[in-house]
C-alpha cells in the first residue's frame, strides 16, 4: 500500500522527479534508493511568503510495493442507433456531456447545434477579428464546444457538491487532455488544444449511434398539453421527441425570447457586469510572486481579488494569465469582451474580467420586458459600446488610473484585443452607479495589490456575459421544467452552472434523470 503524504517543496523540486524523490526520502528518513515512485495527486502554489512553495499531495511507493498505474479509459459505450431518442439542444459542455451520458445509459442523443463544427468556426472568428463581421450562429459563443472552446478551457470549479468533478476531468483526459488537469489545483486545457478534444467527443457520439446536426437552429418548441413533443428548425424541419435537454448557453437570446413568447415560464436572474482589464504579465508576476523575475519553474501568475464597494461585490472573473482578450459579440451592433489563454499561457499580457454584481432592481428601466429585463439591460450596454467605438468591433478602452480620475486617455497602446481599441471615457458606457462602484473598487484593488493600479493597465468594455441574465426554472427533484413535462433546462444558459465543469456535470445529471424516467 502506498503512503500518502502532504508536503511543501520549492518550485524546482516540484518539477524535478529526482529532487522530489530525495525530498520524500528525507521525510521518511530513508535512502532515496528505497523510493520506487512518487505519484503526485494534487499540486498548488503557495505564494503568501517571499519564498514561494508548492503544496504537494502524493502517494509514495517504496521498493517492493506493487505499483499500479492509473489507466484512464472511456466507458464501455454500446451502439444506440436503434434506441429511444433524446434531443439535446446545444453542443457546449452541458450538451456534449449529456450526449455521452445518454449513450452510456443506452439512449440515442440527437445533438442540435446552431453553429458550425469546431474547425469551421475558425473562419468566422477571423471575420470578427479582421473584418468586424459577426456571424450570429457561429462565433466565440456559438458553435461546437460552446464558449469554452475558443475562450480558454479553464476547468477550475468550486462546485464540488454539484457532482463528480474527477469523472469529468478523467473523461477529458480519455479524450486527449493532458493528465496534468487531474493534478493541478486550477486545471486548464488551452484554446489551442481544445478543438481536437471536442472533435474527438463528437466523433465518439456519432460512432456509437448518436447524431450531431450542425448549422441547425431551433426556432420553435412543439408543446401539447404542457408536454414537449419536439422542436422545429430554421429549415422548417420537425424533430420529434418527448425528452429534450435545453443546453444553449448564456448568450442564446433568441431562445429566451422564444420561451417568453410561448409563455413558457422563465425569470430574470442577477448577473455581473464590468470591464476586462489587461496588464503586462511581467507586472502581475512581480506583484504576486514578489520577485523581479519569475523563473522557469513558476507558471505565469494568476490573481483573484474580491472587494465590497457600496454594498456590492466587485471581483475578478475568468482571469487569464499569459492570455489575450477576444471579441465575443453574438450579433452585429454590439461589442462584448472575454479572455482566453493558450495551453502554455505564454502571451506577454494577463487579463481578467473585473465585474460588479447586479441586482434585479437595477433592471427597473427595462421592466416592460418582464423576465427579459436583465437581458435588455445587458444588451443596451453592449450596443452603447458598439456606437462609442465607431460601430465596429473595436472596443471602448481607457487606462486604469485615467478611468478612476474620470479622464479620457490621451492614447491607448496596442493591446491583445485584435480588432483594436477606441479611447473612450468609460462613464459613457455604464450607468452612473456602476461607474462609481468600479472607480472606487479599482482604488481598493490597488491597496490590496500594490502595483495593480497603474496606467499600464488598459480597461476594455464591456465584460457582460459572465452568466445568463435568465433562469429557466426546473423542479429540484426531476430537473424538468416546472411547467413543461419532458423539457430539461440545463447548464449555464438555464442558470444552473458557471463554467465548463459545472455545465458538464449538469448535462450528465439531466441525462441520468431522463434515463431513470424512461426505464420505469
Amino acid at each position: 500500500m502506498p503512503r500518502e503524504i502532504q508536503t511543501q517543496v520549492s518550485p524546482e523540486v516540484a518539477h524535478n522527479e529526482s529532487l522530489l524523490n530525495e525530498h520524500v526520502a528525507k521525510l521518511f528518513n530513508t535512502s532515496v534508493k528505497e523510493i520506487q515512485k512518487v505519484v503526485v495527486l494534487k499540486r498548488s502554489i503557495d505564494a503568501r511568503q517571499k519564498a514561494i512553495k508548492f503544496n504537494i499531495k502524493a502517494d509514495v511507493f517504496f521498493v517492493g510495493e506493487e505499483l499500479t498505474p492509473q489507466k484512464i479509459e472511456l466507458p464501455n459505450y454500446k451502439n444506440v442507433s436503434n434506441s429511444q431518442e433524446v434531443i439535446v439542444i446545444g453542443a457546449g459542455p452541458a450538451g456534449l456531456f449529456a450526449a455521452l451520458q445518454l449513450i452510456e445509459l443506452g439512449l440515442k442523443p440527437i445533438v442540435i447545434e446552431r453553429g458550425k463544427d469546431v474547425r469551421g468556426r475558425r473562419r468566422d472568428l477571423k471575420a470578427i477579428n479582421v473584418d468586424h463581421i459577426v456571424n450570429e450562429d457561429s462565433n466565440y459563443c456559438f458553435g461546437e464546444g460552446g464558449a469554452g472552446t475558443y475562450s480558454d478551457g479553464k476547468l477550475y470549479t468550486r462546485s464540488k457538491k454539484r457532482g463528480d468533478v474527477d469523472r469529468i476531468l478523467k473523461l477529458l483526459v480519455a479524450f486527449g487532455a493532458s493528465d496534468a488537469i487531474l493534478v493541478e489545483a486550477h486545471p486548464h486545457i488551452g484554446t489551442n488544444k481544445l478543438p481536437q478534444i471536442i472533435q474527438d467527443i463528437r466523433e465518439k457520439i456519432i460512432e456509437y449511434g448518436g447524431q450531431v446536426l450542425f448549422e441547425t437552429r431551433v426556432i420553435d418548441f412543439i408543446v401539447k398539453n404542457n408536454e414537449i413533443q419536439g422542436i422545429t428548425t430554421q429549415s422548417g424541419d420537425t424533430i420529434s421527441a418527448n425528452k429534450v435537454i435545453l443546453a444553449t448557453g448564456h448568450s442564446a437570446r433568441d431562445i429566451f425570447e422564444l420561451l417568453d413568447k410561448k409563455k413558457i415560464f422563465i425569470e430574470a436572474k442577477p448577473f455581473a457586469l464590468g470591464v476586462r482589464a489587461e496588464h503586462p504579465q511581467e507586472l502581475i508576476d512581480k506583484i504576486q510572486y514578489s520577485c523581479d523575475f519569475r523563473g522557469e519553474f513558476l507558471p505565469p501568475s494568476p490573481y483573484s481579488i474580491v472587494k465590497q464597494v457600496n454594498g456590492r461585490g466587485m471581483y475578478s472573473f475568468c482571469m487569464c494569465p499569459g492570455g489575450v482578450i477576444a471579441p465575443c459579440a453574438t450579433s452585429n451592433g454590439e461589442v462584448v469582451t472575454n479572455g482566453w489563454s493558450p495551453s502554455k499561457r505564454d502571451q506577454s499580457t494577463a487579463n481578467s474580467g473585473i465585474v460588479v454584481e447586479l441586482k434585479l432592481e437595477d433592471f427597473k428601466p427595462f421592466a416592460k420586458f418582464g423576465a427579459l429585463a436583465g437581458m435588455e439591460f445587458q444588451k443596451s450596454i453592449e450596443q452603447k459600446a458598439w456606437h462609442l467605438a465607431g460601430q465596429t468591433q473595436k472596443v471602448p478602452a481607457q487606462r486604469m488610473v485615467d478611468f478612476t480620475q474620470n479622464k479620457v486617455s490621451a492614447d491607448i497602446p496596442k493591446t491583445s484585443y485584435v480588432p483594436g481599441t477606441t479611447s473612450v471615457e468609460m462613464g459613457q458606457v455604464f450607468p452612473g452607479f456602476l461607474t462609481q462602484i468600479m472607480r472606487e473598487g479599482f482604488n481598493e484593488f490597488g491597496k490590496s495589490m500594490r502595483g495593480y493600479m497603474t496606467n499600464e493597465a488598459i480597461l476594455h468594455a464591456p465584460e457582460s456575459r459572465t452568466s445568463s441574465p435568465v433562469r429557466i426554472p426546473r423542479d429540484d427533484e426531476t430537473l424538468e421544467h416546472v411547467q413543461i413535462k419532458g423539457l430539461y433546462p440545463c447548464g449555464e444558459g438555464a442558470g444552473y452552472a458557471g463554467g465548463i465543469i459545472s455545465a458538464a456535470i449538469d448535462g450528465e445529471k439531466c441525462a441520468l434523470k431522463i434515463a431513470a424516467v424512461l426505464k420505469k
